[in-house]
């Protein structure tokens, strides 16, 4: 039996046996992979399953296990991310809410160019039409995290240049389970997740609860607490066939409600109150807030035809809504010039000395001083996809085919409004109420059907994979203006974008011996168009004033990398090198980015981002010693050079050979354990190096700089017994007060010193 599971996995191209050579898998690694296979025929959420598949791809990935996240404790997705190579990311408001995630240098600000997942189905709220993620799945309840980087993610776009980022749900347990976890700690912070579930013949179920809530690190200026409540709950059920060698049948139905009520702002603060007070809030942000709801259903069908065959069908549907009210500019004066936008009263206080004063409630101002703008949008994204598998030998050469098919939806509804507050005594009172979509009122839609062919053969010691994706995408913008928002159709501007484009990929594994591989792959990057009309521009970057529009280009790049790996006893090496060369970069006017925030695509143009990532897991103490030892080290190098001149709303003038915003050149992570059957203890370092906020060479500027910062956390568990356990968890113990982004508005910081007490019980 596990020659024949060993032959399917070299079919998958998850190893290179040779069947001359008669050698196979530690038991350990079978045994793992046995798992993994018996998983994915019930389940068919994750695209890899174990470090085992992670390290014996033929290109990037990484697989964060659930004794990774259980061990750690994390509930922050930043943190989660932080060992993984080639991933780039800094902090906004210091839990994770709406992270900026950059993988291989693409843009970080909210992981906009990047595919997000749950259980391998789209989870942007709308990631064809409106792709900046203000959702992102709460990494709290998931059971693992894969992160799948070049030629190795290409089947899983429609974002593929940089890469994929797939969160694995829990998973219906195969016979009765339950278990609780709690936390409490550090500024009131809170946390119980709760699960049930069980299996019978032909169905199972599981129900889960999380509750996160804090009273937050920071405070406004007069004591008041600046918190956050969120709520998730997730529901699932299965039927199916009796397990047997031939056909297998399953359906399995998920529910999963989410909300969310946060007083996050887009108001940061100043270099000198930074300096001073770096967790202070001003006063003009007392009335910050944003709540959210998301909804999603999916139906998993399964079909396996004995073990070479596999079809998978899912129908899903998700809803967000999000409603961020903030602050948005402040006023002193009736004419046009004498409103000012956050950004430039917090850059330049001095010479913003009144607006500055506003904003903090220094100055009393009785009229319409504080214009705060409700950012409410709806977001629909459904669709149907499917995936046929099937694995075959031919002679010594083992293959797996695999084929999928999505058409997919989605759109988001914009409709905003502006109110006008008061500032008296520290104290905002509303003082002039706005009319609902007279901000903006719009809806911009997207079709897009999606389909992929990916062939692995194993030979020898040989392992290839060739992969082709074909978009043909769809886009439409119906703009009812602020004069109609009652939206009659009075008033209707259409904007109208499409693309189609094929996307190969090409990957190569080689084992060298026993426990050494080497492998190279190619592939097209691509990430879809905006949906906005641009001017046409000469050579000499003049605007032809008889020239007409030209559409949004979609993102395009050739990508390459070339690694290694070495896997001896409890040694595991990686090198890896990458290269994207840009044809088309996009970016966003995003208010997150210091834009105004119309979400409109840019052009870039070209651009050429190259780096280099290293991991290195070792334990170097013997098994007979019952104590482990496990040590991680990573590392990430990440170049970048926009090879055009242009102007943007949130970059500004960039000139040739400038560097792209918010990426670390390098950035280190390690990691050291104590482990025992009872009880465990780790430790972790995180380093960034200097970060630049605005497109630039050569030095930062201060004005421009995140300086760079090593931040140390600890976890410790001791098991009472097979069932119940303690735990403390210990994020920023040193202390350090640092900088992460001046964006949206102003400076802030990352999350200071927190310790969590916590227990986890099982049935």
């Amino acid at each position: 039996m596990q020659r024949i599971l060993i032959i399917l996995l070299c079919s998958a191209g998850i190893c290179s046996l040779s069947a001359q050579t008669n050698k196979y898998p530690k038991e350990q690694e079978i045994a793992d992979s046995t798992r993994v296979l018996q998983e994915l025929v019930v389940q068919s959420r994750q695209i890899l399953g174990s470090k085992f598949q992670a390290q014996n791809r033929t290109g990037s990935a990484y697989y964060i296990s659930p004794l990774e996240i259980q061990k750690l404790g994390y509930t922050d997705i930043n943190r989660m991310l932080k060992a993984v190579p080639g991933v780039n990311l800094y902090e906004e408001d210091g839990f994770g809410l709406r992270p900026n995630i950059s993988l291989r240098g693409t843009k970080a600000e909210r992981s906009e160019r990047i595919t997000i997942m749950e259980d391998g189905i789209l989870a942007a709220p709308a990631p064809y039409s409106s792709p900046a993620a203000y959702y992102f799945p709460n990494a709290a309840r998931m059971q693992a995290v894969e992160v799948l980087k070049g030629s190795s993610q290409v089947q899983y776009g429609p974002f593929t240049t940089g890469g994929a980022i797939n969160m694995v749900s829990a998973a219906i347990p195969h016979r009765f389970a339950g278990k609780l976890n709690t936390s409490y700690g550090s500024y009131g912070t809170f946390k119980a997740h709760a699960q049930l579930g069980d299996s019978f013949r032909h169905w199972g179920y599981m129900v889960e609860y999380l509750r996160m809530q804090s009273d937050g690190f920071k405070r406004l200026s007069d004591g008041q607490k600046a918190g956050l409540e969120r709520n998730d709950l997730i529901a699932k059920l299965r039927v199916n066939t009796d397990q047997s060698e031939d056909t297998n049948h399953a359906l399995e139905l998920k529910f999963g409600y989410a909300n969310e009520d946060s007083d996050e702002t887009y108001v940061g603060l100043t270099e000198a109150d930074f300096a001073l007070k770096p967790f202070v809030r001003y006063l003009g942000s007392q009335k910050d807030n944003i709540k959210t709801k998301h909804v999603q259903l999916v139906a998993t069908y399964l079909l396996s035809l004995g073990f070479n065959t596999k079809i998978t069908a899912n129908a899903y549907h998700n809803y967000f809504h999000r409603n961020w009210y903030k602050l948005n500019d402040v006023r002193a004066g009736h004419t046009k010039g004498e409103k000012r936008s956050l950004e430039q009263v917090l850059s330049e206080p001095e010479i913003n000395s009144v607006y500055y004063e506003i904003l903090t409630g220094q100055r009393d101002y009785l009229e319409d001083g504080l214009i705060m703008r409700a950012n409410n949008r709806s977001y629909y994204s459904s669709g149907l996809q499917a995936k046929a598998e099937h694995k075959l030998r031919l002679g010594g050469v083992y293959m797996n085919l695999e084929a999928g098919l999505r058409y997919h939806q989605d759109l988001e509804d914009r409709y905003q409004w502006d109110d006008a507050y008061s500032m008296k005594g520290g104290v905002m009172t509303l003082y002039l109420a706005g009319i609902h979509g007279a901000q903006a009122n719009r809806i911009t839609s997207a079709n897009a059907l999606a389909s992929h062919l990916l062939a692995k053969l194993a030979w020898g010691n040989i392992t290839l994979t060739t992969g082709l994706r074909y978009e043909d995408i769809r886009l439409l913008r119906n703009d009812m203006g602020r004069e109609d928002p009652r939206r009659t159709g009075m008033r209707r501007h259409e904007l109208t974008n499409a693309a189609r484009v094929l996307i190969p990929s090409a990957g190569i594994s080689v084992k060298l011996f026993r426990g050494a591989s080497v492998f190279f792959g190619a592939h097209k990057g691509f990430a879809p168009p905006g949906i906005t009309d641009i001017p046409r521009i000469v050579p000499h970057r003049s605007l032809i004033p008889e020239g007409g529009f030209q559409q949004q280009k979609p993102e395009e790049s050739i990508n390459m990398e070339l690694g290694g790996r070495f896997t001896r006893g409890n040694l595991h090496v990686e090198l890896i090198g990458f290269y994207n060369n840009y044809s088309n970069m996009l970016g966003s006017d995003l208010a997150a980015a210091g834009g105004l925030g119309t979400l409109e695509q840019f052009n870039i143009g070209r651009a050429i981002v190259h780096g280099a990532e290293f991991l290195a897991r070792y334990q170097p103490l013997p098994e007979s010693w019952r104590i482990g030892l496990p040590l991680q080290l990573s590392y990430t190098y990440t170049d970048t050079e926009m090879r055009n001149a242009f102007v943007s709303n949130s970059w500004g003038k960039v000139d040739i050979g400038d560097e792209i915003p918010y990426i670390a050149q390098h950035t280190l992570n390690a990691q050291i354990g104590l482990e025992h059957r009872w009880a465990d203890l780790h430790l972790s370092m995180r380093y960034n190096s200097d970060m630049r906020t605005k497109p630039g060479q050569g030095s930062i500027a201060e004005r421009e700089l995140i300086p760079n910062h090593t931040v140390w956390d600890a976890s410790a568990r001791i098991h009472l017994s097979r069932k119940i356990s303690l735990s403390v968890n210990a994020i920023n113990i040193t202390n350090k007060t640092y900088l992460t982004s001046r964006h949206p508005s102003g400076l802030r910081p990352g999350h200071p010193r927190g310790f969590y007490l916590g227990m986890s019980a099982k049935l």
